[in-house]
């Protein structure tokens, strides 16, 4: 980030890691059915991509680059959500087994929201 004093709010390169791993987990977990494959590749590639673009920011040039690569991200989240949505809907996997990482994507979805807004806003200070 350019501006090296201010901190990412609950390492965010953790939590965004976490998620990741989660999701791998959900993908391993996965029944052997043609559609559970196919739904799970889905959400394996967005749900992991979450934390690659979330560092990707970290590391960026300019205010310009951030929001691209966080918007990306929560391009992904929004993916990644609609996938758990099938899944789900589907009856793939039991609704109740995916709750927790349905919240967690909302709730990642939220900060990095702000995120956005806030890098959004010192631009136009």
């Amino acid at each position: 980030m350019k501006d090296e004093n201010k901190k990412p709010p609950e390492d965010l390169k953790q939590r965004t890691k976490r998620f990741a791993l989660r999701v791998i987990r959900l993908y391993s977990a996965l029944p052997t059915t043609e559609v559970a494959r196919v739904l799970g590749k889905q959400v394996l590639r967005s749900g992991t991509s979450v934390g690659a673009q979330y560092r990707e920011g970290v590391r960026s040039r300019s205010d310009a680059e951030i929001i691209s690569k966080w918007s990306g991200a929560l391009q992904e989240l929004e993916e990644t959500s609609y996938w758990f949505e099938l899944l789900a809907e589907g009856d793939v996997v039991p609704a109740n087994l995916l709750a927790d990482l349905m919240r967690e994507c909302d709730e990642l979805t939220a900060i990095l929201t702000t995120c956005v807004k806030n890098v959004k806003a010192r631009k136009h200070v």
